[in-house]
């Protein structure tokens, strides 16, 4: 095989094999020679699954979309029966606990062909934008190693911007998956509540802000996958309407001219937007104005509401809690502060000061959040434009708790993410695409959001950039 597959993406890995160009084999083992060259500077593969990769790729693989693509899983959520599952903790680390079923998505996956090669760092229960678990050690960004690739799929995200893999796993529960996607100069997707699967052991994750898809480098890549995993599972307790056409198709469907509303500045006054997003917004909307499409700066009134940061924390808190419990039930002792992080446990006690009544509004308030989006697009506009956080990639260390004071994180926390955990408040679709860099040479990321269920929008879109302004040749200084 004499093709070069560093810059490959998951698609074009597929189309050599189904050509016979190239075997599974010969992609996995090229995959793990990546890693290995990389991976002692980077740190994303925390959990190596080489061998059981190997014999997979030399056996049966099921006839699907990717057969043959190497993978990686993150380490937390979704995964198959038999593999690691140690969400970042050292304690599930230290006792190597094991997943005891396969989740849904995770056999989607299977049947799409990948292969997965190992799992990804992410930082202890996704709990934070930033990859540096105490479990693994710091997770560095190929763009600038002092950096972090975000969180909490910082692992992929590292992964597939340095050209380990041409495709990873992530999760997206306050922008988990949009926020390396703009750290790394990757397409990064969170999918509509319930267009893929939480199931088996989940009906939901939490309460719903959370869901599941890839980090990759095309948008084909990203509406492949998503027509290879979306669809009901028996007992969801909700579901997305299937598609019109499948996603992939969409990829090559042209948008149509779109209203499209923007915002500059942070919800709520959170902290004031850095000058690099705000450059890269500004820049999203003129390109989006000279492919023909109306954009106009407005918002939903609804995110200046106090309640916006408020229903993030209380959810997240409160859930945090009762992992905790249920962690305890699972593994007979009760955990305590030693047994997790500094961030982790101050989540936790801030859940132990929530009262039900306080859970019970935060709830109800993602209500007031989706139906103010609700009337922006009901007034006329297609899709909603924000820059995809409030700051550049930040600084490794940028995110360490206060002993004394460890909760003042949480302003640093929501001054990075102003705009993503939105979409996971209302469920609606959201992708970051890599239209920018700032002087530096860091990528920054501008999101683009549409009508829940309205995925296909959003691919056509996205579609329309990335081929007018390509950033297929932008490689990080660190790379296979």
């Amino acid at each position: 095989m004499t093709t070069d597959l560093t810059w490959l993406d998951a698609v074009g890995h597929a189309e050599l094999v189904a050509s016979g160009k190239a075997s599974p084999r010969e992609l996995v083992d090229a995959a793990i020679a990546r890693i290995e060259k990389l991976d002692g500077r980077l740190n994303a593969v925390v959990t190596p699954l080489y061998e059981k990769a190997r014999a997979e790729a030399s056996g049966a693989l099921p006839n699907g979309p990717f057969k043959g693509v190497p993978f990686l899983m993150k380490d937390l959520v979704a995964a198959r029966a038999g593999d690691p599952i140690y969400n970042g903790n050292r304690v599930m680390k230290a006792m190597d606990l094991r997943s005891p079923i396969t989740a849904y998505l995770a056999q989607r996956y299977v049947e799409a062909g990948l292969i997965v090669l190992g799992k990804s760092a992410t930082p202890e229960f996704g709990l934070q934008p930033t990859t540096e678990a105490v479990a693994y050690g710091a997770t560095h960004n190929p763009w600038d190693l002092s950096r972090s690739p975000g969180g909490s799929s910082g692992g992929a995200g590292a992964a597939v911007a340095s050209g380990m893999v041409p495709i990873g796993h992530g999760g997206d529960g306050g922008g988990s998956i949009r926020i390396p996607a703009s750290a790394c100069g990757l397409v990064g997707l969170k999918p509509s509540r319930g267009r893929n699967s939480a199931g088996p052991l989940a009906g939901e994750l939490w309460n719903g802000l959370a869901c599941e898809h890839v980090l990759t480098r095309s948008v084909r890549d990203t509406a492949t996958v998503l027509d290879a995993t979306q669809g009901y599972m028996p007992g969801d307790p909700y579901a997305t309407p299937d598609p019109e056409r499948p996603f992939a198709e969409e990829a090559r469907r042209a948008p149509g001219k779109l209203r499209i509303a923007f915002m500059d500045r942070s919800p709520s006054g959170i902290a004031p937007v850095h000058a690099d997003c705000r450059a890269a917004v500004h820049d999203a909307a003129r390109l989006l104005e000279s492919l023909g499409h109306t954009v106009e700066l407005r918002h939903p009134e609804a995110l200046d509401d106090p309640g916006y940061a408020r229903t993030l924390l209380v959810i997240i808190a409160s859930q945090t809690e009762a992992l905790v419990e249920i962690l305890s039930g699972q593994l007979g002792r009760r955990l305590g502060s030693g047994d997790f992080e500094l961030w982790t446990w101050a989540l936790v006690e801030e859940g132990r000061r929530q009262t039900k009544l306080d859970f019970m509004a935060a709830v109800e308030w993602r209500n007031v959040l989706s139906r103010g989006f609700g009337a922006l697009y009901a007034s006329g506009y297609d899709l909603f434009l924000t820059p995809t956080l409030g700051q550049p990639p930040s600084p490794l260390g940028h995110f360490a708790p206060a002993p004394d004071a460890p909760m003042a994180t949480w302003s640093k926390l929501l001054e990075f993410i102003p705009f993503t955990p939105a979409q996971n408040i209302t469920g609606e679709p959201a992708i970051s695409l890599p239209l920018y860099w700032n002087a530096a040479g860091l990528p920054i990321g501008v999101q683009l959001v549409a009508p829940w269920a309205r995925e296909d929008l959003l691919i056509r879109i996205a579609a329309q950039l990335e081929q007018a302004r390509p950033w297929r040749d932008r490689h990080p200084p660190l790379h296979a």
